[in-house]
This record gives structure tokens, C-alpha cells and sequence, in this order.
């Protein structure tokens, strides 16, 4: 059963922790799991999350901590020495796991937390996650995996399964490997366990296994692991040797994060902000691109403005302004959003990009006639005066059949050009095209009504 967490539960549980009723506590979280005890902690102040982590198992502790938001667990390892976080959290933790926490530390505390881990093979195997970039297979895999040599029999392979799987929490699956460490295959534990004590794993094992380098972006594994259905991948260093594991919950929590930062970019917000960051981090993250919106409503103006004598002659050219603007930006918002959403899971293919233009070009021209006719109706049946002005009826359809059409190839080949240029194609499905396609439908909806019928 999902938990759901009440103002009523919390002020159950604060009552028992305060009381010290460590039966209370422990029947009121006996059900839960520790995304749910870290969803509690999470509503609690500092004082009461410190009193109720004492009641916590040393285990489920450091599951716990992992679960917390950043901001709240930032707060609670400020509250705890070095040594503390070393014996009752770190020595708790898969490598990856820990290597994670570490990372979130100031350099000299984090030294002083690996000095006091007691296992020198996970210090060691902490500090080597620690050299790796975070956002590549090296900084997300873990070191915890079940490996067996090629050259070994089954007896022994189990013998060495059973000795494994004492510090893994979950066996995904058995790697094997040669004498150089060298990753040769995979091998299943339903053929491990029906095949003969006395053959050897290189009769039975499977040699059709998918890897990732230690370098690769995370997204890209992310992709692997999606276009392959895994639920677990082996991570090889540059030469082939078996070096971690990464599992879908890794993965999953990249997607996540991936997400997030897209929809802040696509939102005008140029660092990864939370609601709980100060304001001076939070205007700095949403200041850059309202500035470029200040800077293109004030081209927009200065276009408008080249041409306010005519629309004193003509006033009733002033009233589409808003609606080629927006409409402009919406189209290029959209399209974007789909070359993006392509770039992104990879679906556009080899020749995607030009295929992209193509229907774009002819996606525009249907919806730029559709509209286009639709406002044309609307100025013949609801004109702006007493007489249908036919002129201004045709521009502002010629204007915004021809703006629908440029604002979708420029929301296609905008994210292109970024993507080809490493920067981060999600930044055009935001302010970026929006002020650019207010900027350009405002300038060409003033010239093709002054081409066509010189009436601003």
C-alpha cells in the first residue's frame, strides 16, 4: 500500500520521538519504506529530524539519507562530524551510493571523511568514483557486482557467488571475466545452478553482452539501457575491463534530473534552481533571459515605432500586432519542442534533420493557412468599423500565413544549430525563440503590409 503522509501522522510521530517512545516510533514506521521515512524528515525542522534519526537503524539510516532533498540533507550532514558520517552512514552504503554523499561535502571534510572509513578496498573504491566525471557511466556506476573467471568450474563459480553476494544487496546478474579482468560475458544463475559441479564457465556462459565505457555521457547509457530494455549494464574502462555496474534506478534519477533542467532552461532559468535557494542564487538563474525578453520587447518597439506615423493614418493595424507576436512565438515554441524531444531520445535518424525541415515546411504551410483563413473570416464578419477594410483583412492573413511558416523553420533549425555546437538544444524551446519570433513576425507583418498595399 502507497503511504500518504498527513499533518496528523507527523504530529503523532513528533509526539512519540519528544516522549522517547522508541516502541510508538518504531510501530508507526514498521510499514515504511525509506523514500517514506525521508518524506517525513523532509516536513520536519532540523531538531526533530536529529531526535527522530536516533530511532533509525544504522542501515536504514544511511537508505534514508539518500532519499532526502538536497537542501534538507545538506543541512542534516552540517549537523554531523566527519566520523560520524563515515561509521553510521558511508559504511552502510553501495560505493556509488556513498560516493554520491561525498561528493556533496566541502573538500576538507570529505577528506576527513574517507579518513575515518575503517574498509580500505570501499575507501579505495570510493576515491576512485570520487576521480570520475559526475555526469558520465564512471560517476553513476557502482563497484558492488558478482564476477566469476572463464576458466573456473562450476563449483567453485558458486563457492565465489556465495562469498560475493554477502556485500550486494541485489544480484542483477554474474559477469565473467578472464585473468586480466577483461569482461568476456554474462552468465545466468538459473543456467549456473541446473549446470554439472564439474564444467567449466566458458561451456555455458553468454559472450552477446552490451557494456558502456567509464566515459560515456550518462545520457547515453540512459539511452542504451532504454533502447535494450536493461535493468542493469556493466561499465568497462577505455581497454575492456569490468569495473562497475550501473542499475535503472541510477538511470532513472538521470532522466529525472535531465528533465527537470530542460524545463528550467525551456522556462528562461539558466541554473538548476530549487524553491528553497536564496534570492540572490534564484534572480541570478532567471535574470539573463528576461533581460533578453527586455531587450527584444524593446526591438519590437523600435520596430513599431519606425512606422507610427502610418498606424496613426491606419489605427486598425495596431490591433493584430499582439496576435501575429504571440502566434509567431507559439509555432516556433512548438516546433523546437519537437526537434528537441527528437535530439534528445535520438529518434530522429540519420537523415531526421532534413526530414525535420521538410515537415515543418509543410506543417507550417497547413497551419498557416488554416489560421490565416480563420482570421480572414473574422475581419470580413466582425470588421473594425463600419465597412470591411479588405486591405487590412489580406495583410493580416498574408502576414500570418507567412509568420507561421518562418517560425517553424526557425524552431527546427534553431535547436539544430545549438545541438551541432554542443550547446544544449533545450534552450531554444524557451525565451531564446519566443523573443526571436516576436521580434521577426512584428517586423514582417509592418513590411508586407507596406509591400502589398502601403498601408503602414
Amino acid at each position: 500500500m502507497q503511504f500518504e503522509l498527513t499533518k496528523e501522522f507527523i504530529d503523532k510521530l513528533n509526539l512519540a520521538v519528544s516522549s522517547k517512545n522508541e516502541v510508538a516510533v518504531l510501530e508507526l514506521i514498521a510499514e515504511l519504506r525509506p523514500v517514506d521515512i525521508a518524506e517525513i524528515i523532509n516536513e520536519q525542522n532540523l531538531e526533530e529530524a536529529i531526535l527522530f534519526y536516533a530511532f533509525l537503524s544504522e542501515e536504514q539510516a544511511a537508505d534514508v539519507l539518500i532519499e532526502l532533498d538536497e537542501d534538507v540533507r545538506e543541512k542534516f550532514l552540517k549537523s554531523l562530524s566527519s566520523e560520524q558520517i563515515a561509521k553510521q552512514f558511508i559504511d552502510n552504503m553501495d560505493s556509488d551510493d556513498a560516493a554520491d554523499l561525498l561528493s556533496e561535502l566541502p573538500v576538507e571534510k570529505k577528506i576527513e571523511v574517507i579518513s575515518h572509513i575503517e574498509n580500505i578496498e570501499q575507501a579505495s573504491d570510493i576515491i576512485d568514483l570520487l576521480n570520475y566525471p559526475k555526469d558520465t557511466a564512471g560517476g553513476l556506476m557502482a563497484k558492488e557486482l558478482v564476477k566469476v573467471n572463464v576458466n573456473w568450474d562450476i563449483k567453485t563459480c558458486i563457492n565465489e557467488l556465495r562469498r560475493q553476494s554477502l556485500e550486494i544487496d541485489n544480484v542483477y546478474t554474474v559477469y565473467v571475466i578472464d585473468d586480466n579482468s577483461m569482461l568476456q560475458g554474462i552468465i545466468s544463475l538459473k543456467r549456473l545452478f541446473l549446470t554439472p559441479d564439474n564444467n567449466k564457465v566458458r561451456d555455458i556462459y553468454n559472450d552477446k553482452v552490451i557494456s558502456v565505457k567509464v566515459s560515456m555521457n550518462d545520457e547515453d547509457v540512459g539511452q542504451i539501457m532504454e533502447k535494450y530494455d536493461l535493468v542493469v549494464v556493466p561499465v568497462v574502462d577505455e581497454i575492456g575491463r569490468l569495473v562497475g555496474r550501473i542499475t535503472i534506478d541510477d538511470i532513472v534519477d538521470v532522466i529525472k534530473e535531465e528533465a527537470e533542467k530542460d524545463y528550467q532552461l525551456a522556462s528562461g532559468i539558466s541554473e538548476n534552481v530549487e524553491h528553497s535557494d536564496n534570492i540572490w542564487l534564484q534572480t541570478r538563474a532567471r535574470l539573463p533571459w528576461l533581460l533578453v525578453g527586455l531587450m527584444g520587447g524593446i526591438i519590437s518597439s523600435k520596430i513599431i515605432g519606425t512606422y507610427e506615423e502610418q498606424i496613426q493614418i491606419h489605427p486598425e493595424t495596431a490591433f493584430f500586432i499582439p496576435l501575429i507576436a504571440a502566434m509567431g512565438g507559439n509555432v516556433g515554441v512548438q516546433s523546437s519542442a519537437l526537434v528537441v524531444k527528437g535530439l534528445a531520445n535520438k529518434s530522429l535518424g540519420l537523415n531526421g534533420s532534413w526530414n525535420k525541415v521538410v515537415k515543418e515546411i509543410l506543417t507550417g504551410l497547413t497551419n498557416g493557412l488554416v489560421c490565416s483563413s480563420l482570421i480572414f473570416m473574422y475581419n470580413i464578419f466582425f470588421p473594425h468599423g463600419d465597412t470591411i477594410n479588405w486591405s487590412i483583412s489580406i495583410t493580416v492573413s498574408i502576414a500570418l500565413i507567412s509568420v507561421i511558416f518562418f517560425a517553424g523553420i526557425f524552431g527546427t533549425i534553431i535547436p539544430l544549430v545549438l545541438h551541432k555546437y554542443k550547446i544544449d538544444p533545450a534552450l531554444a524551446t524557451g525565451p531564446f525563440i519566443t523573443t526571436t519570433n516576436d521580434i521577426f513576425g512584428t517586423f514582417l507583418y509592418f513590411v508586407i503590409g507596406h509591400m502589398l498595399y502601403s498601408i503602414v
